[in-house]
C-alpha cells in the first residue's frame, strides 16, 4: 500500500507520460550531423544532464523525436558538427564557429539563451521548427 502511494505521488509529481517533441531543424549545410540535447529543467539546462541527446546527420531531412516524455516544460539546445568531429568548435575567444540554435529560436545575450526563453511546455505531441545559425 505504501509502495502504491509512493508511486501515486510520483506521477502526479511528473505528469503523465506518453507526450513527445518532434523538432525539425533548418540548417545550410548537408555535411556532418546536427546534435541535440533535450532538457526538463533550468538546472539541468545550465549545466546538467540532458534528458535525451540526439546525433542526426544532416544529408537528408533533419529531424529529432523525442517519445514517452512527462508533461512539463523542455527546451533543446542543438549545434551542427559542420566538420563530424563530435563538438561545437569555436573561435580563440570561445565563440562558436558551426552553426547554433535553441528551441523557441530563442537568442541568447553574449551566451546561450536562457531557459525562461527557450523552453516550450509538452503535452501531447509539440513540434518545433528550430533554424540553426
Amino acid at each position: 500500500m505504501i509502495a502504491f502511494a509512493a508511486a501515486l505521488l510520483l506521477l502526479t509529481q511528473t505528469g503523465p507520460t506518453g507526450s513527445s517533441v518532434v523538432v525539425t531543424f533548418e540548417t545550410g549545410a548537408s555535411t556532418g550531423s546536427v546534435m541535440v540535447a533535450l532538457y526538463n529543467s533550468e538546472a539541468a539546462y545550465e549545466g546538467g544532464p540532458a534528458v535525451a541527446n540526439l546525433a542526426i546527420p544532416a544529408s537528408g531531412p533533419v529531424v529529432a523525436r523525442f517519445e514517452n516524455l512527462p508533461a512539463g516544460d523542455y527546451a533543446v539546445k542543438a549545434f551542427h558538427d559542420v566538420n563530424g568531429d563530435g563538438r561545437m568548435n569555436t573561435n580563440p575567444f570561445g565563440m562558436p564557429t558551426e552553426p547554433y540554435a535553441f528551441s523557441n529560436n530563442a537568442v541568447g545575450n553574449m551566451g546561450p539563451a536562457r531557459w525562461d526563453r527557450a523552453r516550450f511546455p509538452v503535452s501531447g505531441e509539440t513540434a518545433q521548427t528550430i533554424t540553426l545559425r
